[in-house]
This record gives structure tokens, sequence and C-alpha cells, in this order.
């Protein structure tokens, strides 16, 4: 019996074992399988362990996915991504220039196709904002968990809409992400009591400033130098 005489079915519970690269590879080889391959029910959950995947055809987004993590564990994201845009040099602002826009537009992807996503998990994404989140959970509002970590440009803003359109959130995780502050996490416990709020070390990490807000305590120290 050839793997083409399997039913649709069969081949979809065939392919639910392999992993990305070679379900495209199979899927190459005949129609059949190709329609196997671009079968929504095929992709519930993907997973992404750097920025670059993302731009891949080695995989289907469509409203049968349930389960999404893009975790980059990488030395680039503490040395260069993670550093206050106004504190970058020219080299790492180039670096960060091929690939900062990479998990944001494909989280436009995931709002326009994915409006049922259970949970999310985003992890060393340095470059994501507060409206990218925001949009996620104004689109995906059956979004049950989301989790945060080491995603540096976060700020209470995401706390505040996830209170305001997470009408299905039972989680939220918001690990070393330093400029979500005690407020703001108090404001989550007080206003949805029924979240289950994690926030290791956040609130006490030491939050972004701008150059300009520096300079009023370079002053004071001046000061206290010259009179002291």
């Amino acid at each position: 019996m050839q793997l083409t005489q399997l039913n649709h079915e069969c081949l979809l519970q065939l392919f639910s074992f392999l992993d990305k690269d070679s379900r495209r590879s199979l899927s190459l080889t005949c129609q059949k399988l190709r329609e196997v391959f671009l079968d929504p029910c095929l992709w519930t959950l993907l997973h992404f362990s750097s920025p670059c995947q993302l731009t891949r055809d080695n995989f289907v987004l469509g409203p049968c996915l349930r389960y999404l993590t893009v975790c980059w564990y990488s030395s680039r994201v503490l040395q260069v991504c993670n550093i206050e845009d106004w504190l970058k040099s020219s080299f790492q602002k180039d670096i960060c220039s091929k690939h900062e826009s990479r998990v944001s537009t494909f989280l436009t992807h995931v709002c326009r196709m994915c409006p049922n996503l259970l949970w999310l998990t985003l992890s060393g994404c340095g470059h994501i904002t507060d409206q990218d989140v925001i949009s996620v959970l104004q689109s995906c509002r059956k979004l049950r968990r989301l989790h945060l970590e080491n995603c540096v440009r976060i700020t209470d803003c995401s706390l505040e809409d996830a209170v305001a359109h997470g009408d299905s959130l039972e989680e939220v995780t918001v690990d070393f992400c330093r400029n979500i502050t005690q407020a703001g996490l108090q404001a989550v416990r007080e206003m949805r009591p029924g979240i289950q709020l994690s926030a290791e070390r956040s609130a006490d990490m030491i939050p972004d400033s701008k150059p300009e807000e520096r300079v009023p305590l370079r002053r004071t120290l001046q000061k206290v130098l010259q009179f002291s």
C-alpha cells in the first residue's frame, strides 16, 4: 500500500508526528500531500526558537492554531536587543535592523488569521511593543494564557489592555520585563483577581529612561559634589 492511498484523516495523523521541515518536504512530493500540509487542522501548535524561523514557508497559520510559542534564547538578546535604543552603537543598531520587525510582523498575521488562539508565549522578543500585545488581545479574544518573558519594551499598557480586553485570560506572566511596575501589577490584581499573575523580578528591575530624564539627576549630583 502506498502512502498516497491513505485517506486525508490518516495522512493528517501521520503528518502530526513530523516536524515543520519534514512536513514541508513531504508536501512537495505530490498534490495530495500538499493538501494535507495546507490543512489548518494540522497546525494547532507552533513553536519557534528564533525570529528567522518566522519567515520560512514550512508552516501554516490558520483558525485551528491554539498554542503558539516564540522563544529566542540567545546572547544577542542580552548584549544587543535588550539595550535601550539611545544607548546602542551604530553597529548594534545595524544588527537589530535586520530582525527587529520580524516578530511584530508575524504577530500581525496571527491577529488576522488565528482568532482561536488559546496560549501565547513570547520569550526573549526584545523588540515587540505594547501595541503588538494589545493587538493580539483584541483579536484573539479566546486567549487564556499570556506568557511574556524578557520582553523589555513591554510596559503597564499591556497589563491595562489585558484587564480591558482579555475576557478569557486565566494566566498572565510578565517575568523579567523591566518596564513593568508594581502599580501595574497591583491594578491587575485588584481589577481582575481571577487572573493568575506572575512577575518574577519584573517590578524590581531598573526601567528604561531617556537621555533627557537623566539630566536632572546629573545636575543634582553635581550640586551635591559642589557643596560637599
